[in-house]
């Protein structure tokens, strides 16, 4: 599961468009940044405390374990954070770089503007002496860097939010953020490791329903901004691993017939026990990191594990053409 939006950013015409197209394909779909009003992005916080959730756990044990010495090694003056949240996390990486001494600016990029406000706010409490610069902006469109930001930078990717996308969409997402980055720049990137099937369903289908609820969070945010009349309660969750894939499908499955109007988008029907898939959350390996990393011009320069193996998070350079 990736890091929080709000449709202010994004704007009804987009989203207009990605619903109407999503719900199209033959495999109905819509798109995971859409999980992301205020209750989604604080559902997604108690997801990440679950008992069967290890992402978390797993990352924050490497933070703990390896930031203090990256961050006097690297330097970096400013913080930049793709799908910010509410930067639990992030804080390990500006204690770190606080005590480097390096820290002048940390700029968080999300899309749930109320949530990124209230972030910036405590930081700012936190942080007298940081410079806190939050920006509303759908990452997956656009990378929106200032050049005056003081360099070097160091653009974290956390919680292994790279696997909501497939690898032609994840390259393209990761040559965005090479064109934002300089000679002594580094992308601090979370990946989530390939493990067995039993662990991830336990994951993605916790026995408190707090996933499903999260799930099914998505159909009250087009209701609410698109005036959509899905019946959540109408729309079972499922996550499954495919195997052949490396990756673990979201879907919500229509419980009985029913009719779906998105005003401005189109009428929509779906079956009895037909799905639409919200999200999809790929595993990875080292050899998977380093071909898509190449593709996109970078290179892995560090690959640190939590003791279980669990978990990765890859600190990537950027390659001149050819390297």
């Amino acid at each position: 599961m990736a890091n929080p939006f709000i449709l202010a950013s994004a704007g009804a015409s987009a989203m207009l468009r990605d619903v109407a197209r999503g719900l199209s394909q033959p495999q109905k779909e819509l798109s995971p940044k859409y999980f992301y009003d205020h209750r989604g992005s604080q559902l997604f916080e108690q997801i990440t405390e679950l008992p069967e959730y290890y992402l978390t756990r797993a990352e924050r044990a490497i933070l703990d374990a390896e930031m203090p010495a990256l961050m006097r090694e690297l330097r970096p003056a400013t913080l930049v954070e793709l799908g910010a949240g509410s930067a639990v996390k992030t804080r390990r990486i500006l204690h770190a770089m606080r005590d480097a001494g390096s820290a002048r600016c940390y700029v968080p990029v999300d899309v749930s503007a109320s949530f990124l406000a209230e972030t910036a706010a405590r930081l700012r409490g936190e942080y007298p002496r940081l410079r806190v610069d939050p920006v509303v902006a759908d990452f997956t469109e656009r990378v929106p860097l200032a050049p005056s930001l003081p360099r070097p930078l160091l653009v974290a990717f956390l919680g292994s939010t790279i696997g909501n996308f497939d690898q032609p969409a994840a390259v393209r997402l990761l040559r965005r953020v090479r064109a934002a980055l300089g000679p002594g720049d580094r992308l601090l990137l979370g990946a989530d490791l390939r493990k067995s099937a039993a662990r991830l369903h336990a994951a993605y289908n916790d026995a408190a329903g707090v996933t499903a609820e999260f799930n099914r969070n998505m159909l009250r945010v087009l209701n609410r901004e698109l005036g959509a009349d899905f019946d959540p309660g109408a729309f079972d969750h499922r996550a499954r691993y495919d195997r052949a894939e490396h990756r673990v499908e979201m879907h919500l499955v229509a419980r009985g017939a029913q009719t779906v109007r998105v005003p401005g988008a189109g009428i929509y029907k779906f079956a009895n026990g037909e799905s639409v898939r919200t999200e999809i959350s790929c595993k990875y390996d080292r050899p998977a990191i380093d071909a898509m990393c190449a593709l996109a011009g970078l290179g892995v320069d560090r690959w640190l594990t939590d003791p279980a193996g669990d978990f990765a998070l890859v600190v990537v350079a950027p390659r001149a053409a050819g390297a």
